[in-house]
């Protein structure tokens, strides 16, 4: 026997440094670095030639304007051209570096994008349930959104400006050492404080994207949940939450704002202080015969070409911050196990025909709390129908997920046709078992795409086929548009019995060997419910089925039940023996079920 602790933990990420961020995000993403260093190559001609204007500037002023025997014509319209070109050469390179990039980023977090999804739906639900769905979405999209701004936008204008500044500090020692030594020191505090706001930046921005899932979460639950809302009248609480929430996150957004504007406000008082500076000891220079009117200049363009980058880098580091904060969150998901592991091509296939299910002393406890089953063994021959009732709580629909393997037993094993299903591949697994929930979601869309979920590559005339051998064929013809009529939001424009009804006709197109159906509690009218009946009667034909029965004439049609009690098994057999059992938890179920329904 095997035993599994499910976590049911979704990772954070939020131990990962930023050096480490970036090389799992870029072993997630390998197209963020292909072709790297053509568009490395780029970005130097695009920064060299932001020095070009200086250069043709103290050129032009000190060898054309200023020449011996008067200025020299020639010299300054060669010089002009020579820096038209050079500046066409370094538009065309920055263009290129810019669609480079931009083509990369897009296409690599596309990648990551596809892989946290994809992610997210091999976790188990027990792991998925842990997070909310709106933090879960967050994590998929708005984290992600922010990796692509930095790296597209920022990324492009970090390469760009930490070239600017190496290109600048070379020229500016060129012209003049003592000037260039004037304006690192000037700039010394905001290089030296740039880790500490590195720090600041990365805890804030971190809070930050924690803060924007909880809202999501805050905002799409009453959207879904908007007839709750309305039927309770309860619009003013659930509005308060949403504030609460919005609050938050506006308060967690001001606060790693303010880091910014700080660091952004230091970086102009240096720029201002080099300015200065420049000018009173170029002027002591200049005086000194030490330096050129055109170098003195050439260096106010120099500074300007200086300052602008170290500014924007201020920035870019809280981008950065952002965009590693929204990554390391993208990568805790990736980092989550998948307990429910595939075991892919080792795996064994299901063979074709009704299954036997066994299980083998299971026990399961969610992750913190007591075991819901206890040691729980039974065997269902193939082809039996089986009906698991008891108690709300009893552990009848956690039967049916380790059932169909969307949880794993902490202790214990269940057998489909003498096979531990974990061992089983997923493929085949999904192929041959088919769970029909309590209430079969629909998405926005036809019937035919929702059916198709069954089977994806179904003709409307299968899917007729299908209806009518479930004996709906009438009333899939009842239908506005039949098989191309639109459900609506999670098939809202269905009742909830013909919502069933589309779940029954996914199933069959599936046609599975084991069907488990945890049958729905809505109340419908008493010919639907006898549709329904009858359609689930020809959907269990010829195959093993397990029912999680709320309803007792389920029971009764059975051709054995299993009555689970605070997680154990304590009576089976056919529905008439059971009842005649007096005072039996099976029979007080009966007669507590009876007095209700009459």
């Amino acid at each position: 026997m095997t035993t599994l602790e499910p976590t049911g933990t979704v990772h954070s990420g939020e131990e990962l440094g930023a050096i480490e961020t970036i090389r799992r995000g870029i072993t997630h993403s390998p197209e963020l670095v292909r072709g790297i260093w053509v568009t490395l190559a780029l970005a130097v001609i695009a920064s060299v030639g932001q020095v070009v204007v200086p250069i043709a500037v103290q050129q032009t002023l000190d060898r054309g304007l200023q020449a011996e025997g008067g200025a020299d014509v020639g010299f300054v319209l060669r010089t002009g051209a020579l820096a038209a070109v050079a500046i066409a050469l370094t538009g065309w390179a920055s263009y290129a570096m810019t669609r480079r990039l931009f083509t990369a980023a897009e296409t690599g977090l596309a990648t990551l994008r596809t892989k946290a999804f994809r992610h997210v739906h091999d976790l188990p639900m027990l792991t998925q349930n842990t997070e909310r769905r709106g933090a879960l979405v967050s994590r998929v999209t708005s984290d992600v959104d922010q990796v692509t701004q930095f790296l597209v936008f920022g990324g492009l204008l970090f390469v760009v400006s930490l070239g600017q500044i190496l290109i600048a500090t070379v020229v500016m020692v060129i012209y003049s050492w003592q000037l260039a030594l004037v304006v690192w020191v000037c700039f010394a505090p905001l290089f030296i404080s740039l880790r500490y706001f590195q720090r600041k930046l990365s805890a804030a921005y971190t809070h930050v994207r924690r803060q924007v899932g909880v809202m999501l979460s805050a905002v799409s639950e009453p959207v879904v949940g908007a007839p709750v809302v309305k039927a309770y009248a309860v619009e003013a609480r659930t509005q308060q939450r949403i504030d609460d929430a919005v609050e938050a996150t506006k308060r967690a957004q001001t606060r790693a704002q303010g880091f910014t504007a700080f660091s952004f406000s230091l970086g102009g008082v240096s720029g201002g202080l080099a300015n200065a500076g420049v000018i009173i000891v170029g002027v002591w220079l200049g005086l000194a015969g030490d330096i050129t009117a055109g170098e003195i200049l050439a260096f106010a363009f120099l500074v300007t070409l200086f300052i602008g980058p170290v500014q924007t880098g201020t920035q870019i580091l809280t981008d950065a911050q952002n965009a590693v904060a929204g990554w390391r969150r993208v990568i805790g998901i990736l980092d989550t196990p998948a307990d429910l592991a595939d075991p892919g091509a080792e795996g064994i296939d299901l063979p074709h025909g009704p299954i036997p299910v066994a299980f083998d002393e299971v026990t399961f406890a969610y992750p913190g709390g007591e075991p819901v089953l206890h040691d729980l063994s039974f065997d269902i021959t193939a082809g039996q129908r089986i009906a698991v009732v008891g108690e709300t709580g009893s552990g009848k629909s956690t039967i049916a997920k380790l059932l169909t393997r969307l949880m794993d037993v902490t202790h214990g094993t269940v057998r489909l046709a003498d096979t531990d299903v974990r061992r089983l591949r997923n493929a085949s697994l999904r192929a041959r078992v088919v769970l029909v929930p309590q209430e079969g979601f629909l998405f926005d869309d036809t019937l035919a795409a929702n059916v198709r979920y069954g089977r994806p590559d179904a003709s409307a005339e299968e899917i007729v086929a299908a209806a009518t051998e479930l004996g709906l064929g009438d009333w899939l013809a009842g239908l506005p548009a039949g098989v191309d009529t639109r459900v609506g939001q999670r098939g809202e424009s269905l009742s909830a019995g013909e919502r069933q009804l589309v779940a029954l006709i996914r199933a069959q197109l599936a046609d599975p060997d084991l069907l488990v159906l945890d049958e729905a509690t809505s109340a419908v009218d008493p010919a639907l419910e006898m549709r329904i009946n009858s359609a689930l009667d020809r959907l269990m034909s010829g195959r093993t089925s397990v029912t999680i029965a709320h309803r007792l004439t389920t029971a009764e049609r059975a051709d054995e039940v299993l009555v689970i009690d605070a997680g154990r098994l304590v009576q089976r057999g056919p529905h008439t023996s059971l009842v005649a059992q007096s005072d039996s938890v099976y029979a007080r179920l009966h007669a507590s079920w009876v007095a209700q329904h009459g």
